[in-house]
């Protein structure tokens, strides 16, 4: 497919998942490219070795579906102990307690974005959306009809929210307040006292905030993670989450939409009533999945997190440290959680590649490699790499990205001729 082609694809349609354009940028491979593919642009862990599910989530399954118990279906907002397990395993890190009935399941975290935007939506409604972000907000804002309007993350700042922008934004119409911590796609993790002051906003704007913590937990700098429900008295918190990274089950598609107010400014019989009907529209994760949760996170062994997180910790500093001896590229902070970077791309610097979208192209084609161009997040000329690989690969495929740098940077070019 030509350059040209794709750039077109992607301005005129109304977004881009991450998806559609890493299968465009496969469809880019040069077949008589002899070097391995190396996957560095999907959030799924599980394409390496090196990362797997805890031995006791496979148990649970088995042991589920092998009792025979759970191949109807189950109730529409998710089965009782699954809900009631979600439940105590979010409570632990609340100053109060959330019941079975402030948990919904939902099939992954995406459904949960949807569930939370279709309950928030109504005519003339507008959500605010980080820039960087995840684009299945844009994709369900714009089937929902919400119009979006997009506050900036701020990468001199470790990508904190520019809350002065998110108070310019907002108006009576707005209808949710969106944070995704810890971040994707910058790998961001914001302190107790950032969360306080996005809280405090969203109180003053008297909108709600969506709290994305797929990521949850996932963390390895300075700041601990702290779940934006604990200012949940504060404001209401609709907090979105799934088993995918944390357990890397992503296949599994076993998420979670919780209601955090236990002030009951969002809660009322009516909105709960709305949800539970939505829900009745919805399939949700197998139902010998959601009978496997309680197992899985009651005997989940605190090692196999930490065997995670030192494993993404080894390989966030792998791309920081060999990031920084790549000329044309710049990685703003090093990452202190989730599983990606977000890379400033001096295009400048370079004679023969236009933009973000032709380097990935380019890179894929050239060096068998994949990364995702930063216009599928919201910034152009940056590029977001996915750092959930195994040392190794990842060793090989940042310095195949070196290479192609170096091949097409104007003093090297220049230097050639």
């Amino acid at each position: 497919m030509e350059n040209g082609s794709v750039n077109h694809e992607m301005e005129t349609a109304s977004t881009i998942t991450i998806k559609g354009i890493l299968s465009l940028l496969m469809q880019n491979l040069d077949e008589n490219n002899c070097k391995r593919l190396i996957p560095l642009g999907m959030g799924d862990p599980t394409l390496y070795s090196c990362f797997h599910t805890t031995h006791v989530a496979g148990q649970a399954v088995v042991e589920a579906l092998q009792s025979d118990k759970f191949n109807g279906y189950s109730p529409t907002v998710g089965l009782p102990q699954t809900r009631r397990a979600i439940a105590e395993y979010l409570s632990c890190d609340l100053p109060y307690k959330l019941s079975c009935d402030d948990v919904f399941i939902t099939s992954g975290c995406t459904q949960a974005i949807d569930v939370a935007l279709a309950m928030l939506a109504r005519p003339g409604a507008n959500v605010l959306i980080p820039r960087p972000g995840f684009p299945i907000y844009e994709l369900c804002a714009t089937f929902r009809r919400l119009e979006i309007r997009y506050y900036d993350l701020l990468p001199e700042n470790g990508w904190e929210v520019d809350l002065d922008s998110v108070e310019a934004l907002a108006d009576q119409n707005t209808v949710g307040f969106v944070i995704i911590n810890p971040g994707n796609p910058c790998g961001n993790v914001y302190s107790y006292q950032h969360l306080k002051k996005i809280a405090e906003t969203a109180e003053k704007l008297k909108i709600p905030v969506i709290a994305d913590e797929v990521y949850g937990h996932l963390v390895f700098g300075d700041n601990p993670f702290v779940p934006m429900g604990v200012f949940g008295s504060m404001v209401p918190v609709l907090t979105l989450g799934s088993l995918s990274k944390r357990w890397i089950v992503p296949g599994w598609r076993l998420g979670w939409f919780v209601i955090n107010d236990p002030s009951y400014m969002f809660k009322n019989p009516k909105i709960i009533e709305r949800i539970k009907k939505y829900f009745d529209i919805l399939g949700g994760p197998a139902t010998f999945i959601q009978a496997a949760v309680p197992r899985i996170i009651e005997q989940t062994d605190n090692v196999f997190f930490k065997k995670t997180i030192n494993t993404l910790k080894q390989t966030s500093d792998i791309c920081w440290d060999m990031i920084k001896e790549i000329p044309c590229l710049t990685c703003p902070q090093k990452p202190q959680g989730s599983m990606a970077a977000m890379i400033k791309l001096n295009i400048s610097s370079l004679e023969d590649i236009s933009d973000d979208i032709d380097f990935c192209f380019r890179l894929a084609k050239e060096e068998s490699v994949i990364i995702l161009p930063g216009t599928a997040v919201g910034l152009k000329n940056w590029l977001r790499i996915t750092f959930a690989a195994d040392p190794q690969s990842l060793k090989e495929a940042l310095g195949r990205l070196k290479s192609f740098c170096k091949r097409h940077t104007k003093l090297m070019l220049q230097q050639q001729q």
